[in-house]
């Protein structure tokens, strides 16, 4: 009985001491290093540059004041369709001339007189030019006649028809100065209108009295904008309205830092997201200023931008509803291929010179340079170092070593 008793004790010790063992060695045994894995692929792959633009017509019309006058109640409002040449968009009524106080009327009133007095004169310098020139040209038929019969001289014939032609160019001088005259007194008598004339419809080409001046739509498409909507006083030149065509003439533009800007060519194709609509529009390149404008972003620091003209290429119905002025964002495509080995860019790192990620075989990793093409900060083209369906390890940490046993951490 004693010797089963020891041998049972000592069996049991020896379990009991396996287990032990079992329990410490798994305690302290490494675990895998739980780490986010992703897969290289292989795909379609673009590289963008990415920039928030506005819409704008590409060819809008301001309506203007012609004249100095007061502009009547405009009834057309923002989003109206009008036609070139046929809607009437304003009305103006011209200015009327000011009031004249007693001293500067006086003086128009001498102004006159003095033009009138100077046509009577101009009209008398007529008639005796008139009178000299009648004198002269008898004179030359008289001494024509005589020469016949041998009485004058050829040369007396030749100093009277130069006295004739000296007369006649003194007619012509005098009804020259009329005409003078004539404009002297039409300019001094209409320093004389004032707003109460009656005649002022004739002085200022017959609008006038109430008779309102129409303004046509200068091109089809819609009002955009409308700049003054009551009726008001305003200047020659003075903006009322701006008329642009949204459905058939809408382009975006995007000011893009220098740097980006170089990158871009006339043609390039455009992804245009985030409008409003659910579907993305698409768009190229049609023209790049070459000039830049001098910006400050949000932060205060000075950039260098550079306009840049998108041109909408699909149809008018896919963008229903986008106007002038509309926020957009657009992604210039400067680079793409079907046909590129991808790698995510969390997984890149530096390795010296080079670049490297952590390859995952049979739950180990192993660090591997690679070669790279494009990166666009999402994915990476990888020229050397991996093949499609390779798994590589996101966001490596430096406590991850080369050969570190590694497991997938489980997402939820």
């Amino acid at each position: 009985m004693a010797k089963a008793r020891k041998r049972s004790r000592l069996v049991l010790t020896v379990l009991a001491v396996l287990v032990v063992g079992a329990v410490l060695t798994a305690a302290f045994r490494p675990r895998p290093a739980l780490v986010d894995m992703g897969q290289v692929t292989r795909g379609a792959m673009m590289m963008t540059i990415d920039e928030e633009g506005r819409t704008r017509v590409s060819e809008p019309y301001v309506v203007s004041t012609p004249i100095a006058g007061r502009l009547q109640r405009v009834e057309v409002n923002p989003g109206d369709p009008v036609a070139r040449g046929e809607t009437i968009v304003a009305h103006m009524l011209p200015t009327n001339p000011a009031a004249l106080d007693v001293r500067t009327r006086e003086q128009a009133r001498a102004a006159v007189a003095s033009a009138e007095a100077a046509l009577r004169a101009a009209r008398a310098d007529l008639n005796a030019s008139l009178a000299d020139r009648d004198l002269a040209m008898a004179d030359l038929d008289r001494n024509r006649r005589l020469a016949e019969d041998n009485v004058v001289s050829e040369a007396a014939i030749q100093r009277a028809q130069q006295l004739f032609r000296v007369a006649d160019a003194a007619v012509d001088t005098a009804e020259a100065a009329i005409s003078m005259r004539e404009a002297d007194l039409a300019n001094a008598q209409a320093e004389l209108i004032g707003f109460d004339d009656q005649g002022l419809a004739a002085a200022i080409g017959g609008v006038g009295n109430g008779v309102e001046m129409p303004l046509y739509a200068p091109a089809d498409g819609r009002i955009l904008q409308v700049m003054h909507e009551s009726a008001t006083t305003l200047p020659a030149g003075t903006p009322i309205m701006e008329i642009g065509d949204v459905d058939d003439a809408l382009e975006v533009v995007v000011e893009l830092i220098s740097s980006d800007a170089v990158q871009v060519s006339q043609g390039d194709q455009v992804l245009i997201e985030d409008w409003g609509g659910a579907e993305t529009l698409e768009g190229r390149v049609a023209r790049i200023d070459p000039f830049g404008i001098t910006k400050f972003s949000a932060l205060g620091v000075e950039e260098q931008r550079v306009p840049v003209t998108i041109e909408f290429t699909g149809t008018p119905e896919s963008r229903t509803r986008l106007g002038h002025g509309y926020r957009v964002e657009t992604r210039i495509v400067v680079w793409q291929t079907d046909n590129a080995v991808i790698v995510p860019s969390s997984a890149l790192f530096r390795a010296g010179d080079s670049w490297a990620v952590l390859a995952v075989q049979d739950g180990t990793a192993f660090q591997t340079e690679i070669t790279l093409g494009r990166n666009n900060g999402i994915e990476a083209e990888v020229t050397e170092g991996l093949r499609p369906e390779d798994t590589v390890i996101l966001y490596p940490s430096s406590a991850i070593a080369d050969g570190a046993s590694v497991s997938a951490r489980e997402t939820r």
